[in-house]
């Protein structure tokens, strides 16, 4: 047993113009009354899980919601054990089928399966020759992967370039009706089409794939994805945008638009990018995550870098909006609404794999071939699904829509090199008689005035990543900031009441599993909290993640998990 010791911007300015909202794509099943016996089922259920968050009293805290004549509280969400196991995975993984990628479905599948993953994401880029024709080709690669691996969950997604914004997962089960509905998706919302001039097999509606004119159709694509769902032709879609801080055009406006206009499928984004192997000396990318750029034409004002601090690099590996305590992430989390975090590997071209991509030309075929074998390693800035980063989603079965129930449920940990190899969050009102508790992404309720207890079990690493090291846990930080209701301003990017809490150390020599523990007290209004590790190689004076320095991070030395919230509301 290990003993715990105490630690105790401007308005967006980049012009948005107002725009009629475009027509739905072919397909869209879409409802004008919407009376489908789903939408008023699915209002019901976002009706109880936000309605606290949409009436903040002056003084910051939210009011306790009473259940209506003759129906029960709301109960705890996420309840803590016995209902999940935990599943490795990635969603974001790139093809031949990729304008910059170079391996077969098969290669990925299998190598994620040989680093321990259960689960993938066939993420392909979207745009004109994609939807043409990679989308046909990929799919069948994809069933025979399945049928190959078949311990492995292979999900047919693609990497959606976000109009009036970076990328995103967007992805789907196995399904009737799948290829379609990300067919239609893609030919009707993606940047890339939308900003391509009909002559040259593209839509021509924006000015560019990121500008501000291209937002009002990322609205209505995650209306589609939701109209999908609720009219029965799939039973899931999900989207998580991805590297969401790299150049700065996700403004927080944004992340928050794709949260509210879809919450059953904008679920949240990348805490930590791929291509992590890109800062290593001499590797090709320069920056760790390809974090290596500037404010551009579409960039958010608000991400100025400063002398001190730059939104456009990575700390610790892991993007700057997860990264900074009481930053961008912890901004959209005071609005008491879920917005869970990753890690993926974006896996597109191995560090010191010996391949180059094959010989088609991708613009006129929708693939590049088969890769080439030179036998040189090559100086690539990525990993193999798995070797380094992996998401561990917490589901009821490995089946594809437990997985996915997981993940739009924010039970997921994102863990980079084999730091740790298990968390047990718990988290119960003491004098209520909670005996379960919740655990990550869930949502539990404390009496006014009452007690709030925090149990952490981790699972210490036991063998050698593969960096060639039994990783080291150094400190256990749990994070925690008031709910303070919907934020008045659309681009706040700061929650400055959220603070590292207390910060735990495991025993030096400890093994096996570790425990720890914190009480809150007399809690007066809505809150909620997280919980981060760190091996303690570099960090700042007030133990936060050093931003890490292109060229110059070797991300196996600098490790970090990230677990999702829990929310706590007071009756």
């Amino acid at each position: 047993m290990t003993h715990p010791h105490d630690h105790d911007h401007g308005p967006h300015d980049h012009a948005h113009p107002h725009h009629h909202e475009p027509e739905p794509v072919a397909g869209s099943w879409r409802d004008p009354d919407d009376d489908h016996p789903l939408s008023i089922a699915r209002r019901r259920f976002l009706a109880g899980m936000g309605a606290a968050a949409g009436a903040a009293a002056l003084s910051g805290a939210l009011p306790a919601v009473p259940a209506a004549a003759g129906e029960r509280p709301p109960a705890p969400a996420n309840p803590w054990g016995g209902r999940y196991r935990w599943f490795a995975g990635d969603h974001h993984i790139h093809t031949k089928y990729s304008p910059d990628a170079q391996y077969e479905v098969a290669t990925q599948v299998a190598k994620a399966r040989e680093y321990g993953l259960d689960w993938v994401v066939i993420t392909d880029h979207g745009g004109v020759a994609h939807q043409k024709f990679s989308i046909d080709q990929v799919a069948p690669d994809i069933e025979a992967a399945r049928l190959a691996y078949r311990d492995m969950l292979v999900y047919q997604g693609l990497e959606w370039n976000i109009p009036g914004a970076e990328h995103a997962t967007v992805f789907l089960p196995p399904g009737r009706d799948t290829v379609e509905i990300l067919r239609a998706f893609e030919a009707g919302y993606d940047g890339g089409v939308l900003s391509t001039p009909v002559s040259a097999g593209g839509r021509g509606l924006i000015a560019r794939s990121t500008s501000a004119d291209g937002e009002p159709y990322a609205l209505e694509a995650l209306r589609y994805l939701d109209r999908q769902v609720r009219s029965g032709r799939t039973e899931i879609a999900l989207m998580l945008a991805n590297h969401p801080a790299r150049r700065g055009v996700d403004s927080p406006h944004e992340l928050r638009g794709w949260r509210d206009a879809a919450p059953g499928v904008a679920v949240g984004m990348e805490g930590a990018p791929g291509h992590q192997a890109a800062g290593i000396p001499g590797a090709s990318g320069g920056a760790r995550g390809y974090y290596e750029s500037s404010p551009g034409q579409d960039s958010f004002p608000g991400y100025a870098p400063t002398e001190s601090e730059n939104p456009y690099r990575t700390y610790g590996g892991f993007d700057w909006m997860t990264a900074k305590v009481g930053g961008v992430w912890d901004s959209l989390l005071a609005e008491g609404l879920p917005w869970w975090i990753t890690s993926t590997s974006d896996s597109h071209q191995v560090y010191l794999d010996t391949h180059t991509p094959g010989t088609q030309d991708h613009a006129s075929t929708g693939s590049r071939g088969a890769p080439v074998d030179t036998g040189v390693p090559r100086p690539y800035g990525d990993y193999w699904p798995g070797y380094y980063s992996s998401t561990l989603v917490g589901a009821r079965s490995r089946s594809y829509v437990d997985i996915m129930r997981g993940l739009q449920a924010g039970a997921a940990v994102a863990v980079h090199g084999g730091l740790i190899e298990g968390l047990d969050l718990r988290v119960r009102a003491r004098e209520d008689g909670d005996t379960r508790g919740v655990t990550v992404g869930g949502r539990t309720y404390v009496r006014r005035g009452g007690d709030v207890q925090v149990e952490i079990w981790i699972d210490l690493a036991r063998r050698p990543n593969h960096g060639g090291a039994v990783p080291r846990l150094a400190k256990v930080d749990l994070i925690a900031g008031p709910v303070t209701g919907a934020a008045g301003d659309r681009d706040t990017m700061s929650a400055p009441g959220t603070r590292v809490v207390r910060t735990f150390e495991p025993a030096r020599g400890a093994h096996g599993r570790v425990r720890f523990s914190h009480t809150f007290t007399d809690v007066e209004g809505p809150f909620y909290l997280r919980v981060r590790g760190s091996d303690g190689n570099r960090l700042t004076g007030a133990g936060d993640p050093v931003m890490d320095v292109p060229a110059d991070a070797d991300p196996w030395a600098d490790l970090w998990f990230y677990a999702n919230p829990v929310f706590v509301d007071v009756r």
